[in-house]
């Protein structure tokens, strides 16, 4: 099997899965007890969050655990909108971000809430004077993508930020696919809050965090208990939070040589495809984009179809975000950067990992060469594209 879904899910690595184990059944203790067995536990949850903490420049007590990326999400957006509504209830966000951002606010907008969907250009980017000219006296939040999980194109979060900053206005990033990735510092880029994934760099499923700078008045999300000091309440989950905080500590020291392999691997891999299978594009900035991260899109090709001639072949890969795996609708990021429909419908995601190789990647050109060339046999649209061609 060659695996090039990463940006769906990473594998758990082993020594994650090694520091976990313990927790499930020597150090099993309630993390919330006083006695020495639940203190255990409560000292592996206040290490975890030391380390996350020191990975973005902030502080433990700015760091809250929860199930994942979509919990921090809805948690950040809609406590905000609650907390600031006295100031205003206008929210600004992009046409581009995870659908954990887009429905929680088309959840608001359903209750009093407006929003304003900002435009992308066509590799993704979102512009910072664009943010400042939606900008209103009722505006109480913004919130933009770090990275998008599904071309890879890395928004110009300093700038936002300093936009955010000098108007006085909450600024949220979704960091699912970007943080463990590539540097993050919430002080240097004035991140208010930001919302992370454990299982998007090798860590468990079902954990993950969001930071909420202190000062800020953000309201619980769950009630019933006093943990995560009394904003998200629930029995602390022990194992996940572990497992985070040693993903979290190898992804930081891993950083800078996986970056720089997979970015090589990753132009490598774009290099071949647009030199050895025509009328196919990149998708998303050829630069600013996440290291392991390829998009590209193939005129007159089904995707679905190309997935799983793929899969066929032993070869995991994406047309888009996990999330909508099941939709058929074309992805709206895609649309959002100007593709048609039948081209969007055309894309496919492939995202890499520290154990990709080069002698993988070349498989999986040679193999969707042969795919690719399949599929346009039997469509009538290329057909008559050739055809046209000729005359």
């Amino acid at each position: 099997m060659i695996y090039l879904d990463n940006a769906a899910t990473t594998r758990t690595a082993p020594e994650v899965v090694d520091a976990m184990l313990p927790y499930f059944t020597r150090y099993y203790g309630n993390a919330s007890t006083i006695y020495t067995l639940g203190s255990e536990s409560k000292k592996a949850v206040n290490n975890a969050r030391e380390i996350i903490a020191g990975s973005l420049g902030a502080k433990p007590e700015e760091i809250y655990f929860t199930a994942g990326g979509s919990e921090s999400d809805n948690w950040a957006i809609k406590a905000a909108a609650e907390a600031y509504s006295a100031k205003g209830k206008h929210i600004i966000t992009t046409k581009i971000e995870h659908h954990a951002v887009l429905h929680t606010c088309q959840y608001l907008e359903k209750n009093g809430y407006e929003v304003t969907y900002l435009d992308v250009d066509r590799d993704g980017l979102v512009d910072p004077e664009a943010v400042k000219a939606a900008i209103r006296p009722d505006t109480i939040l913004i919130s933009v993508m770090f990275a998008n999980n599904e071309i890879g194109t890395i928004e110009p979060i300093g700038e936002i930020g300093a936009i955010a900053k000098e108007k006085g206005i909450l600024f949220h990033t979704d960091a699912v696919q970007a943080f463990g990735q590539i540097p993050i510092n919430v002080e240097e880029l004035n991140i208010d809050m930001l919302s992370a994934s454990g299982h998007k760099l090798n860590g468990p499923k079902g954990i993950g965090f969001l930071y909420i700078r202190r000062g800020v008045k953000i309201r619980s999300f769950i009630h019933g208990g006093a943990q995560e000091r009394s904003r998200r309440a629930g029995t602390e989950n022990v194992p996940g939070i572990v497992g985070l905080g040693v993903a979290v500590e190898r992804a930081m020291r891993i950083m800078t040589e996986k970056d720089k392999r997979e970015t090589e691997l990753r132009d490598y891999l774009i290099g071949r495809i647009e030199k050895e299978i025509p009328y196919c594009w990149l998708n998303g900035h050829r630069t600013k984009r996440l290291p392991g991260n390829v998009n590209v899109s193939f005129k007159y090709i089904e995707g679905e179809s190309m997935l799983i001639m793929l899969d066929m072949k032993g070869i995991c890969a994406s047309s888009g975000s996990a999330c909508t795996s099941g939709s058929l609708d074309p992805s709206h990021v895609l649309l959002a950067i100007g593709l048609k429909h039948e081209d969007a419908h055309g894309s496919l995601r492939l995202t890499l990992s520290e154990e990709t190789t080069k002698e993988e990647l070349d498989t999986v050109v040679e193999e969707l060469k042969a795919i690719v060339a399949r599929l346009r046999d039997m469509s009538p649209l290329y057909e008559d594209f050739i055809k046209s061609q000729k005359q």
